[in-house]
């Protein structure tokens, strides 16, 4: 049994697999912490967080930098496919910090504002805007270096089984 996992592991290694894999993990760490952050700051533990968008660190900017991180690894730091994985993860980080941040905010404003126009008719109070979309720069900036951190120890684990 050992050895058939010690070929997986080097069937996964330098290629695709690895950054799919490095991505996923970087991901599903993000969320997890999410979770438990939310739960110390907010007192209570909610496990729908797991699936959420927004809050710290951002598992957009986890998953992408993981995954460019492990396309330079794997092909170089100065490869085509390296630029084009931090190309792919700057505007996916942008647009969390940027773009969805700001329909967060919008979002927020227009909860209240349908709250109060219609405290009185519960039939048009009913829906609520979702308002934990986007990311602070903080979020983003944390979600990337988590990524990183999983590629790399993802590279170390793998480099250290061959």
């Amino acid at each position: 049994m050992e050895e058939k996992y010690q070929a997986f592991l080097r069937a996964i290694e330098s290629n695709g697999y690895e950054v799919l894999i490095a991505a996923t993990l970087a991901n599903v760490a993000a969320q997890w912490l999410k979770t438990l952050i939310f739960a110390i700051t907010g007192k209570k533990f909610n496990l729908s967080m797991l699936f959420s968008t927004g809050g710290m660190p951002s598992s957009h900017s986890a998953t992408v930098t993981g995954m460019a991180a492990s396309v330079g690894l794997i092909e170089g730091f100065d490869s085509v496919l390296f630029a084009i994985a931090v190309c792919f993860a700057a505007i996916v980080m942008y647009d969390a910090a940027g773009v969805r941040r700001a329909a967060s905010r919008q979002a927020v404003v227009l909860n209240r504002i349908i709250q109060n126009l219609f405290q009185n008719n519960p039939e048009l109070n009913k829906g609520k805007l979702k308002e934990l979309l986007g990311h602070t720069p903080v979020e983003v900036l944390a979600g990337a270096m988590l990524g990183i951190l999983v590629s790399v120890l993802l590279r170390w684990y793998l480099s250290a089984l061959g």
